[in-house]
């Protein structure tokens, strides 16, 4: 009897495979046997081999099931605050202390409505004088004469160490200290302009000066720190470049110290809002004052409360909406996206869900 045996094939390593052992070939069949059944002393490619192997190492992943991860103290968490979110509903809801029908009746009221834009009017007036103090103060501060650095540093000190009651009464009673505010020339008889002090300094007059200063003194400093949070290199840079100082602080500093100026900033434009509630001490009739003088009147103080209350959310509410879009706006060099809108948020919402679900149900259907 005569028998065959299978021979094996053996790579030689070439020249570009010097130094790597070779892999003796240990393919077998379905049997166990050297190759497969019809094929007995057939050479199997090595290539052959190695694309099956690579078809056999895919793995097909569409019909595993995606496992949300579980977070179960997050749930605990939420349901806690939501129960305690609504048990404050239903007590607003429900306790008839509050009288909504008596916020409802006074909250468009016209000696309100009155109220509300003579607070408006003092935010305005006085945050803008004020901010526009600050930024002078602050360029002094950053300057490099000793004296306009001492000056700066004094008025900060001053205003920023005084409670804002006691400036508003000092001004309002500056009339005892100087019987006559004059404009002249220092130190002559040299007089271009004079008149009363308790003609000039009035009820209002007290008021903006008063919360002008006290805003300049902290404006100032949010100013200087956020010129101060610019980096010397971009300066020193454009220098090198022959940009013209001017342009060098418009164009380069302030629109970088910009983003670290304004969320400050507008802490201090919301709390200037509520801070000309303090003016009721000078009996100007502004929000708080108005408020006060009707529940004098019908003892219904509380609900008078809230209306101002309500009055100032939506205030602060409105200048905060204006806040984000507006360190939206500065923040273009800063990031390289942009971040989502409000409404840009509910468009992707929908866009991204609503033709999921579409999609779903029409799955469904077919199946």
């Amino acid at each position: 009897m005569s028998s065959t045996a299978t021979p094996v094939a053996q790579s030689t390593p070439g020249p570009a495979s010097a130094g790597i052992e070779s892999v003796p070939d240990t393919t077998t069949g379905a049997a166990g046997r050297p190759g497969a059944a019809g094929t007995a002393g057939a050479e199997v490619p090595e290539t052959a081999v190695s694309g099956s192997a690579g078809r056999q190492a895919a793995t097909d992943y569409a019909d595993y099931r995606l496992v949300p991860a579980r977070h179960p103290w997050r749930w605990v968490g939420t349901a806690v605050v939501a129960l305690g979110v609504a048990g404050i509903a239903w007590s607003l809801a429900t306790n008839p202390r509050w009288e909504w029908g008596v916020v409802a009746q006074w909250f468009t009221a016209q000696s309100i409505v009155n109220g509300l834009l003579e607070t408006l009017k003092l935010t305005a007036i006085s945050g803008a004088l004020g901010f526009i103090l600050g930024f002078v103060l602050a360029l002094m501060r950053l300057s490099a004469s000793p004296l306009l650095v001492s000056v700066s540093w004094t008025f900060s000190w001053i205003f920023r160490s005084t409670p804002l009651l006691v400036q508003m009464l000092l001004w309002y009673n500056l009339g005892y200290l100087y019987e006559k505010i004059s404009l002249g020339i220092p130190f002559t008889d040299v007089r271009f302009f004079e008149a009363q002090t308790t003609t000039l300094i009035s009820q209002f007059a007290a008021a903006v000066l008063g919360l002008t200063l006290n805003q300049a003194a902290y404006s100032a400093e949010i100013i200087r720190g956020g010129i101060l949070s610019v980096d010397q290199g971009q300066l020193e840079a454009a220098a090198a470049l022959g940009i013209p100082a001017w342009r060098r602080s418009t164009r380069i500093v302030l629109p970088q110290a910009m983003r670290a100026i304004l969320p400050t900033a507008f802490n201090e434009v919301i709390g200037l809002v509520k801070g000309t509630s303090i003016v009721y001490v000078l009996a100007y009739s502004e929000l708080f004052y108005t408020v006060q003088v009707i529940y004098n009147r019908t003892q219904q103080v509380l609900p008078l409360l809230l209306v101002a209350t309500l009055w100032y959310v939506v205030i602060t509410s409105v200048l905060s909406v204006f806040q984000y879009y507006i360190e939206r706006h500065y923040s273009k060099g800063a990031v390289r996206t942009l971040p989502l809108t409000p409404l840009q948020k509910v468009r992707k919402f929908l866009a991204t869900h609503a033709p999921a679900t579409r999609d779903t149900n029409q799955e469904r259907g077919t199946r």
